[in-house]
């Protein structure tokens, strides 16, 4: 008697189990190490602190009637968000690519919703942890009040998901390890820093001003840190309108990314 091949399992609707072993995959991949995801932009957080606020206290006057500290502070939470859930999605695919191990990720009876979503998932829930940690670690400095939760919790949310997309864009991109770090110190810092972490936009001569405008990590710092001293340096509606279309839209390049395998095994 033959023996038949085993059939391949046919999932009606959402393959629920295979995105939950694969969210659960990525957080514990950085949780393994979290004396380099966790422990480590935690303290780059507090040099900069150390830098920028006790270094020069009483140098730094009030931004907008708001101590510098507090002012300073939601900026460098949203910082630490938005390079983590970056660096979780893009080493997690970006090292199955270079170790010949991409195929533990395509084979499996995962859509291309599924794998996106599982990653992404991973990357911001690094990306909030991490955020969290830092928010304690600077409470020593800065006395940060909630004004507005639904803010933070908005703009932390959609900042970790907008990151772990761009992630996983670059990681399937990259051919070698310079290439990420490329996009990492060309694009994600450049636009981080000059978005109003340490500083207001609206005090910024022109044509910086009007430039930072088109940044999008202006309108999610600035809005992160409305939540905190309800106070914003920009439009409100703009950032929400635009983080939303923001997040959209590069989910949309990713699941045309992994349906048409675009530089999956490159």
């Amino acid at each position: 008697m033959a023996v038949m091949p085993p059939t391949p399992r046919d999932y009606h609707g959402a393959n629920w189990e295979g995105l939950r072993t694969l969210y659960l995959r990525e957080v514990r991949r950085f949780w393994k190490v979290g004396t380099q995801t966790l422990a480590a932009p935690v303290v780059t957080a507090l040099l900069y602190m150390l830098v920028f606020v006790v270094a020069v206290q009483g140098a730094r006057p009030p931004v907008e009637g708001v101590v510098f500290a507090t002012f300073v502070a939601p900026g460098l939470i949203m910082m630490q968000i938005l390079n983590n859930a970056f660096a979780n999605s893009s080493s997690s695919l970006l090292q199955a690519k270079m170790n010949g191990l991409i195929g533990d990720f395509i084979m499996p009876p995962l859509t291309p919703v599924e794998q996106v979503t599982g990653f992404v998932l991973g990357a911001a829930t690094r990306g909030i942890a991490v955020g969290a940690v830092t928010a304690l670690a600077v409470l020593p400095f800065a006395h940060l009040a909630v004004a507005h939760l639904w803010a933070i919790l908005y703009f932390s949310l959609a900042a970790s998901l907008i990151m772990g997309m761009l992630g996983l864009m670059a990681a399937i991109w990259s051919v070698k390890f310079d290439h990420i770090a490329a996009v990492g110190n060309f694009v994600v810092m450049p636009m981080t820093f000059l978005s109003g972490t340490f500083y207001l936009v609206a005090r910024l001569p022109e044509p910086f001003r009007s430039a930072s405008k088109f940044n999008p990590f202006f309108y999610l710092i600035s809005g992160f840190r409305y939540g905190f001293i309800g106070q914003i340096d920009g439009s409100l509606a703009i950032g929400v309108t635009s983080s939303a279309a923001l997040i959209v839209l590069l989910g949309a390049v990713c699941l045309w990314m992994f349906a048409t395998g675009y530089r999956m095994k490159t």
